[in-house]
Parts: structure tokens; sequence; C-alpha cells
């Protein structure tokens, strides 16, 4: 169990002090540890699940402030390129979240201190129960201090770089140009429960799979199998060749 210590050291990396401590142990529990502990506090996934939307609405907030000259599809790609869960995760590990989470005695096991999916989830729960404990002023001021930080240390290059990362317009465009045709994307399968699911999809076009990929949304997994089938074209010139004489 966490110690009136541990606490004190991730509320000074916040910046903000709890009214309610009880809201930010519970952002902290997984339901691996929930489930081992009947009695202790609840999951941290209805946390989660607000701290998605709270974030949503404070990392917009924040790209109009950096970025007052880009239009409405800039941003989104901008939002989208840092709401998502290995960046969420890189930045949960600057605040070293991993050390602070309770977890049951397998996961703690497998390594989930380390898992980008429960730093995710933990740094989103963190998120609301931050908003709740002071209100979305406290929550957009700890979005403000721990994403602004991230995004003063991006180059203009590499933001630019993101706003051009929508791999399915890149393959659509490769291969319109190369065979009039549109890439198809199919749902591979499912796995995981309904709270964490993960998608795994495959690209085609004709009769030829180029490639798959996998994401925690539909979306998301369409962009990775765009992405791996862009990389294999680049690798493999002759890959879109039509097979008609």
């Amino acid at each position: 169990m966490l110690q009136t210590t541990d606490l004190e050291k991730l509320q000074d990396s916040l910046g903000h002090r709890f009214q309610n401590l009880d809201l930010l142990l519970r952002a902290l529990v997984h339901r691996s540890f929930a489930y081992e502990n009947q009695g202790q506090p609840s999951d941290n996934e209805t946390l989660e699940f607000l701290g998605d939307s709270v974030l949503g609405l404070a990392i917009s907030h924040l790209l109009l402030d950096f970025f007052p000259n880009y239009d409405e599809g800039e941003l989104s790609r901008l939002r989208s390129s840092i709401v998502n869960e290995r960046e969420l995760a890189q930045i949960a590990s600057t605040l070293n979240l991993g050390d602070f989470l309770l977890l049951g005695k397998g996961e703690e096991l497998s390594g989930g201190r380390q898992k980008p999916s429960l730093l995710a989830d933990a740094l989103e729960a963190v998120l609301a129960a931050v908003y709740l404990d002071g209100g979305l002023d406290c929550a957009l001021r700890l979005v403000r201090t721990i994403f602004g930080d991230y995004l003063e240390h991006k180059e203009e290059e590499y933001l630019l770089k993101i706003l051009d990362k929508d791999y399915k317009t890149q393959l659509q465009e490769i291969t319109q140009a190369k065979l009039k045709l549109t890439p198809i994307y199919c749902l591979e399968e499912e796995r995981g429960p309904d709270h964490d699911k993960t998608f795994f999809m495959r690209v085609e076009i004709g009769d030829k799979v180029l490639a798959c990929g996998w994401g925690k949304s539909k979306k998301e997994a369409q962009q990775e199998a765009a992405r791996q089938a862009i990389a294999r074209i680049e690798e493999d010139c002759g890959m879109l060749e039509s097979d008609e004489p």
C-alpha cells in the first residue's frame, strides 16, 4: 500500500495539493489490485473514462494557445498525435507514475509498472482526480505544466511531420497514383474485454494484402496498417505493380 510520503512526492510532481487525497489514491488503483484486495478503494477505470474527456478538452485549449494560426484540421491531427497511448505513457514516465501504481501480484510480476497501456490509463485517471478535486482550472493548469514542457521541447520540424502523419491519406494517394485503386481496411480480430479492446486490421488493394496493424481503436489500427503498408512499399518498389500484362 502507498505511504503518505509517496503521495506527497506525487503531489509535488503534479503541482497540485489534493483536498481529497482519496481521489488521488483511487486514480492509482489498477483493477488487478482492487480484485485481490476486496474492500480497498475502487479501481481507476471510471476515472480513466472521465480523464479521457478532460484531457481532450485541456489539450485543445493548450494547442490553441501554442498554435493560434493553425486550422482545425491541423489542430486535430496534433491533438491525436499527443493523446495516444505511446505519447501519454512517455509523459507518465517523466512523472515516474509507474512507481506509484497499486497493482495485483500477477500484474506486478509481468512488468505492469512499465506497460504503456497502464501508464497512459493512470495518467488520464490522475487528471480526472485533479479535475474532481480542484475543478477545470486545476486540470488545465496540470496539462499546461506537463504537456507544455513536452511541446516546447519539440522542434518545429517534428511538429510539421506530425501534421503529415495521416498515413491513410498518404497510402491512398500512392495507390491511386499507381493503380487507380483505393485501399480497403478489414477488421481481422478483436482482443480483450469491452473496456480495453485491441483491434487488428488489414489493408488490401485489389486482391493483395498490403499489411496489418493494431491499435486501441479501429481508427488507430487502420492508421498503423497504413503506416506498415507505406513502409513495405518503400522497401519493395515493385510491390504495387499491376499483375496484368
